[in-house]
């Protein structure tokens, strides 16, 4: 699974959370920039760590050994929970897993060297493995 090396802070704050941040549409990482094909995000959502790792698979799975596929996120956001059953209080508990957030507008997977039926397929398996919507895009669509 996909964590970072090393990281300048263990616990971050929480961040907010208002629904117009959330549905605001992404600036970056917006085009296909190394594949032909790609998975942009219609909806908000933090992606694990795992969820990207099972998206990843799946698609590995689908394009046998010709394709190529790029992952363009990385979860680099710690989360942190306390255990089961302990009181309220006493500090903010240990980071737990990683998460990439989200915004609408992002390209989260890429593919190349295989057919469009072949790269619509893989990458609509994906988009059942993450918490998010997703469309199948192409080169050509994001350019424009």
């Amino acid at each position: 699974m996909l964590f970072p090396k090393k990281v300048k802070h263990r616990k971050w704050q929480i961040g907010r959370k208002s629904p117009e941040r959330l549905a605001r549409p992404e600036t970056r990482g917006i085009t296909v920039a190394f594949g032909s094909y790609g998975l942009k995000a219609v909806t908000p959502a933090r992606v694990r760590s795992n969820q990207i790792e099972a998206a990843r698979r799946v698609i590995s799975r689908t394009l046998g050994k010709t394709g190529k596929t790029w992952i363009r996120i990385f979860p680099d956001k710690p989360i942190t929970k306390k255990p089961a059953e302990v009181g309220m209080g006493k500090g903010k508990g240990d980071p737990d897993h990683f998460v990439f957030e989200v915004a609408p507008g992002r390209v989260l997977f890429e593919i190349d060297g295989v057919p469009e039926e072949v790269a619509r397929e893989a990458l609509r398996k994906a988009a059942a493995k993450l918490p998010l919507k997703g469309r199948f895009v192409t080169r050509e669509e994001t350019r424009a």
